[in-house]
């Protein structure tokens, strides 16, 4: 007999049951060891804040507005806090080349202390050397006379006067407290002669056109100075004392501001047009 004979009548054929291979149960965090590659689009989505769609493929759902998927990038993160900084350097350095003075404001500051404090020097002497330009062009064109040199000098200081006082006025009625005074406004409407001295010597080598190119520009420089010098010692005390921009008292200011520097190039015209032939 054939020995598988024996073996099949001495001992129970076993039965080979197949083999049940064991899948491990995915765990959330573990990757799935049958998928070959990840799913970085439900990675993608799950990262820039988007939510699943229905279909489960992983793109952001349309209700994902372009707003928020802007603000939950990485990038435009970076590029917001980029300008947010840019934004405030510019605001130093703005702050920092303000025309304000840095010291204590309800005291005198000498000039060489700050450059942006008020001072007498440069108006008086402007005034002077405007009265000696005027004289030599009365001389050049033969009409100089001692009384026409002091109606000159007396009319431009009548002028500077009227000014001063209807500032004054203009503050008292408008009710602003603001810490200027008689010495500050004298030293900043005093420097318009500077202007008035250019375009007269201009205009006394050059003709009209130098004069009106010279003083055109001095008057428009004028203007800009007397608009920032002004604006941060009235409408500053306005934000102070919490005015509203839009209020009626507010905005009253703000014509003040801007006649007292508009009317800075008129004058400079009108005590110079007739030095100039």
């Amino acid at each position: 007999m054939h020995p598988s004979g024996l073996a099949a009548a001495g001992t129970p054929r076993l039965r080979k049951w197949p083999s049940k291979r064991r899948i491990p149960v995915s765990q959330p965090g573990m990757a799935d060891p049958h998928q070959l590659f990840d799913d970085t689009s439900s990675a993608q989505s799950q990262g820039y804040g988007g939510q699943r769609a229905p279909g489960g493929l992983g793109y952001p759902s349309a209700s994902t507005s372009p707003q928020a998927a802007f603000l939950d990038d990485p990038v435009s993160n970076m590029a917001m806090a980029y300008g947010s900084s840019l934004a405030a350097q510019g605001k130093e350095l703005v702050d920092k080349n303000d025309w304000e003075v840095q010291y204590q404001q309800d005291t005198p500051v000498a000039p060489r202390f700050d450059v942006n404090a008020p001072d007498l020097y440069i108006p008086a002497m402007a005034f002077i050397t405007y009265v000696l330009v005027a004289g030599l062009a009365l001389g050049t064109q033969d009409r100089f006379s001692p009384d026409l040199l002091g109606l000159q000098a007396s009319s431009a200081l009548a002028w500077l006067t009227l000014e001063v006082l209807a500032i004054l006025l203009s503050l008292y009625l408008v009710t602003v407290n603001t810490d200027l005074t008689t010495i500050d406004l004298v030293a900043f409407l005093g420097y318009k002669y500077v202007g008035m001295i250019g375009g007269v010597l201009m205009g006394l080598l050059f003709g009209k056109i130098g004069y009106y190119l010279v003083l055109g520009w001095c008057c428009v420089s004028i203007f800009v100075f007397m608009i920032r010098t002004l604006r941060l010692k009235i409408l500053a005390e306005a934000a102070a004392e919490g005015v509203p921009v839009r209020g009626a008292r507010n905005q009253l200011r703000m014509y003040l501001t801007m006649a007292v520097a508009a009317a800075q190039p008129l004058l400079m015209y009108w005590l110079t047009f007739h030095l100039v032939r």
